[in-house]
């Protein structure tokens, strides 16, 4: 009996206590929302799964050194992850609408603005300048990007950070339509656009380089993310590069989501995560990703007084970097008014801009603040 009752003090049972059962049942609702809502079952999965993981009392996880999970998320501290997720994105984007139509760039600058608000809101908060600028890029709805920044600038505050953005940006078919429906009319809603005009491959190759060179003249200190970016998009448009294009898009992007969703899960320790600061953070989160949006769709309607042929406002809520499925949300919402109105082409080009323009603010911060 009493080798019972030791092997029984050794099991996750007898050291469970209850505040890492809140955390085994977060897991379990993001695996839920993953697997039976689809919202962005990519990356809610294995970020669920790995919460579990690293909330069952006793094994060895990403905080205790030497471990397997301590080595795999040395990606997510060292930054590793998020530079490989870009490259994969980049050979996975068709820059094609951005390039036809430029002006639309502005729309994924706007939206950055929530960036800023919520920096300035965590400083409010009581956060220090440091880990405001971490905490504010999840108005970017960025994932890798806010791991990229806080692994730098907060790394204590990573997994928070991380959850956060993660968490809005597969809520982004919950949060975005009331807002667009709020700040839009119906004859807004109902704007057609015209089809962009074809774009030749020669434009195609170079603007990966010239968007390299100008972004990372302006943001060096993000140069590992928008260098990776536009590589991958280069060497998908050069068309003497399609396995390196493959390999990008396809298996080395799964394997880094896995490795990146199981470890940054993990992090999130009862013990270390369940803190004020964190649900702060949320709190942050939830406001930036409002303003985001808010803002995307009021700039659209800004530039159509100045603009003969006008923008479908809806397009400018597609300005955050969740890609591609704010471009989604805003075609389909433009669908429930008029079933012959596409607008997924014309909503892709603020969403990557939502992507350049958030890895230049992070770029921006870390010059600043790093």
């Amino acid at each position: 009996m009493a080798e019972l009752l030791n092997f029984f003090e050794t099991t996750a049972i007898a050291q469970m206590q209850w505040n890492f059962l809140i955390m085994i049942v977060i897991g379990l609702l993001f695996i839920f929302l993953g697997i039976a809502k689809n919202y962005e079952p990519l990356l809610l999965v294995p970020i669920g799964f790995g919460i579990i993981l690293g909330n069952v009392p006793g094994t060895m996880g990403v905080y205790v050194e030497g471990s397997v999970m301590n080595y795999l998320y040395w990606g997510v501290k060292a930054g590793i992850y998020p530079p490989l997720i870009f490259l994969g994105i980049g050979a996975m984007t068709d820059f094609s609408t951005l390039i036809a139509n430029p002006k639309l760039i502005l729309l994924g600058a706007a939206a950055q603005f929530g960036i800023f608000a919520t920096f300035i809101g965590s400083i409010w908060l009581g956060f220090n300048v440091t880990e405001a600028g971490a905490i504010g890029i999840i108005g970017g709805a960025d994932g890798p990007t806010s791991i990229f920044l806080s692994s730098l600038l907060a790394p204590h505050l990573v997994g928070p950070i991380a959850i956060a953005a993660y968490s809005y940006m597969a809520l982004v078919p919950v949060i975005q339509p009331p807002i667009i429906k709020l700040l839009t009319s119906k004859k807004e809603r109902l704007i057609k656009m015209k089809t962009p005009r074809l774009v030749s491959k020669r434009e195609k190759v170079l603007f990966p380089i010239m968007g390299a060179l100008v972004t990372i003249a302006i943001a060096p200190g993000a140069s590992a993310l928008l260098g990776m970016l536009f590589f991958g998009n280069l060497i998908k448009e050069s068309g003497v590069t399609e396995r390196l294009a493959e390999t990008a898009r396809k298996p080395l992007i799964d394997i880094v989501t896995i490795l990146l969703g199981i470890t940054v899960g993990a992090s999130t320790q009862a013990d270390v995560f369940l803190r004020m600061e964190s649900v702060k953070i949320f709190g942050l989160g939830a406001f930036s990703f409002c303003i985001a949006t808010a803002t995307g769709v009021l700039f659209a309607k800004f530039m159509n007084l100045f603009l003969k042929e006008k923008i479908n406002p809806m397009v400018g809520a597609a300005g955050v970097s969740a890609v591609p499925d704010s471009a989604r949300v805003v075609h389909h919402v433009g669908q429930e008014y008029d079933k012959t109105n596409f607008l997924l082409m014309h909503a892709m080009a603020p969403n990557v801009a939502g992507v350049i323009g958030s890895a230049v603010a992070a770029g921006v911060l870390l010059g600043i603040l790093g």
